[in-house]
């Protein structure tokens, strides 16, 4: 009998202790802070600013855009900005992080997190990751762009079939 009791409390115990404690609002919000999540987003919202000067620049092929033309690619710029920083803003996006990070890490992974953070190493991380992501987003746009044609050809030879498969 009493072998199967210390069965029932180690079964138990078990129990309790796989249930682990859902992560508190206030460690991840001192994680998005260590993080520096709120930098982060703004630094994206500033790339795209870089992101669609560019594609405008492709867009007009060299030449030089007429006033009026210029006016309307400023006013289209300004409106997509004006509502990229309002989907993107910290307070609509700080619930988001919140439950997201609330349902995919415990309290004690995120105290883990908070340690590690908080060391040379983990600041370095932070420090670090931003530059890394754009070096790496400039590789695989370097690396991608022999792609376009194969694409496009791809496409093609898509249409020659959906038109061969109509008759």
């Amino acid at each position: 009998m009493n072998v199967l009791r210390y069965v029932l409390i180690i079964l138990l115990f078990g129990c309790a202790t796989a249930a682990a404690a859902p992560a508190s609002d206030g460690s991840i919000k001192e994680l998005l802070t260590i993080t520096q999540a709120q930098k982060i987003l703004d630094g994206m919202r500033a790339q795209f600013d870089s992101l669609m000067n560019n594609a405008v620049q492709q867009a007009l092929r060299g030449k030089t855009p007429s006033a009026a033309q210029q006016k309307a690619i400023d006013n289209m710029k300004n409106r997509m900005i004006a509502v990229l920083q309002g989907q993107l803003a910290w307070e609509k996006l700080e619930p988001m992080y919140l439950r997201l990070y609330r349902e995919s890490f415990t309290e004690d992974e995120i105290g883990g997190m908070l340690v590690f953070y908080k060391t040379p190493a983990g600041q370095a991380v932070i420090n670090k990751m931003p530059l890394l992501i754009q070096k790496t987003m400039t590789e695989i746009q370097t690396m991608s762009t022999g792609l376009a044609p194969q694409m496009l050809s791809i496409q093609k030879d898509f249409m020659v079939e959906i038109q061969a498969a109509d008759k």
